[in-house]
Parts: structure tokens; C-alpha cells; sequence
């Protein structure tokens, strides 16, 4: 299981769509699918807090029945329901399933401006809530602390989430545990070499003067820079018998 997360307005959905698209073997269980099936069948008029609880209702039934199916499945969380996460990790422990965090690092100006794009902006109230819950989400991400329950958790910017194009699930060999705790972000461009400069001319020595042939300077190299990949954060917290693992990701 694939738990998506981050700020209203980041993103979540267009990823979701993108990485799972419908007819794939992997459910994809997003809120936001809910709720455009019920504004079709309501009329116009009704404002959408009306009939919320149902959208949720039907949301969480539909994520119960995929996880009963025993499918991979990929879905949406807002953050702020941690019971939600809890659900899904003792689930999770029941099925012999893992359960991994995928979290949207995304500037709240940004979230905002994608809230404007779609149409639809969350209450002041309700945004400052998400801010606290992804903020300690994404604090564990980057000193690599694992959420309760999960066995990896992944921490994309919004470039690396636009790149993003598939979520695949693989069996992993018997035995073989994980725990994984990454920053992803674009690779930086190396820095410009810097213009070569003209040698400065020799000196003058007089006639008068014996000559002495000078011995050949040495020249100051300065050590390389220290190429610290694609990963931020890498440490990850170690459970006994689990070894952690950071780095970036094949792809």
C-alpha cells in the first residue's frame, strides 16, 4: 500500500492520475474521485459541506473494499487524519502487506495557487491544520523517522512529483526487510568552469643582474566538491532487525 500525502492544492490527485491510471492491476483510492461522483449526482445549489459525511462515507467504504481485495493500492490522505494511517498500518500487519509514505514537499503559496487553479480553496482553519500535520510529517521525512506503521516514506518536491510517471509493486524476497527514508530533488547542474586567465608576463631582470633560472611553482588544486547525490536527510531511524536504508531511488 501506497499512502499519497501533502497540502490541499499540491498536488495529490493530478499525481495520483498520473503514476495509477485507471484499467492498471493497482487500486486507486482517491477522496477527491469521491467527491466529483456525488457533485454530479447533487444539484448545484447544494453547498458541498451538506453532504461531506457522505463523501467520506463512501470514500473510506470504497478504501475498505480494496483492501480487502488483497489488490496494491495507492491512496490519497490528507494528513490530518492520523487514524487513518493507523487503519491502514494494522491492516497492513494483518495482511502481511507494507505500507509506504509517499509525501508531497510542496511551498504553501504554491498549495494555495493550485487550490485557485481547481476552483476550490480550503477554509483558513482547515489549511492551518493540514500546515501543522504535513509539516511533522515532513520533519520526520527529512531526519529520516519513520511514521508508525510504515516502511518506507518518500519526500518528492514538486519537480520530482511532476516527473513521476508510474508506481510499480514488486514482491520483495522472503526475509528481506526495509526501511527507507529519502528526499528526492533535481540533481543541480555542475557549476561553470571558470574562464581560463591569461599568464602574467615574466619578469624583467636586468642585465646587470645574473639571471637565475626559476624552479617551476606548484600549483594549488583545490580538492573536489563532495558529491552529495540526490539525497537530503539520509539517516533513517533502525528498528532492531531492521537495517535502515537511504539513498536516492533507481529512476
Amino acid at each position: 500500500m501506497v499512502v499519497v500525502s501533502g497540502l490541499p492544492g499540491g498536488g495529490k490527485s493530478t499525481l495520483m492520475r498520473s503514476a495509477v491510471p485507471g484499467g492498471s492491476d493497482v487500486v486507486r483510492i482517491d477522496s477527491q474521485d469521491a467527491r466529483e461522483r456525488w457533485e454530479r449526482r447533487m444539484p448545484r445549489w447544494l453547498p458541498y459541506g451538506v453532504y461531506r459525511p457522505l463523501v467520506r462515507l463512501a470514500h473510506y467504504a470504497r478504501l475498505r473494499a480494496a483492501l480487502g481485495s488483497g489488490a496494491a493500492v495507492v491512496v490519497h490522505d490528507c494528513g490530518t487524519q492520523s487514524w487513518v494511517r493507523r487503519w491502514l498500518a494494522r491492516d497492513a500487519v494483518r495482511r502481511g502487506r507494507s505500507l509506504h509514505l509517499l509525501l508531497l514537499d510542496v511551498a504553501p503559496e504554491d498549495a494555495l495557487a493550485g487550490q485557485t487553479a481547481r476552483g476550490r480553496r480550503v477554509s483558513g482553519y482547515a489549511f492551518r491544520r493540514h500546515l501543522r500535520a504535513v509539516g511533522r510529517l515532513r520533519t520526520a521525512a527529512v531526519t529520516g523517522r519513520l511514521p508508525a506503521g510504515c516502511v518506507s516514506s518518500v519526500l518528492l518536491d514538486r519537480s520530482a512529483a511532476q516527473a513521476l510517471r508510474a508506481v510499480r509493486f514488486e514482491s520483495l524476497p522472503a526475509g528481506v526487510p526495509m526501511a527507507v527514508s529519502a528526499h528526492l530533488r533535481p540533481v543541480p547542474a555542475p557549476a561553470a568552469a571558470p574562464p581560463p586567465t591569461a599568464a602574467p608576463p615574466a619578469p624583467v631582470v636586468p642585465a646587470a643582474v645574473p639571471s637565475a633560472r626559476a624552479g617551476p611553482r606548484a600549483a594549488v588544486v583545490p580538492p573536489p566538491g563532495r558529491d552529495d547525490g540526490t539525497t537530503d536527510g539520509s539517516s533513517c531511524g533502525r528498528a532492531q532487525g531492521v537495517t535502515g536504508i537511504s539513498g536516492p531511488l533507481p529512476g
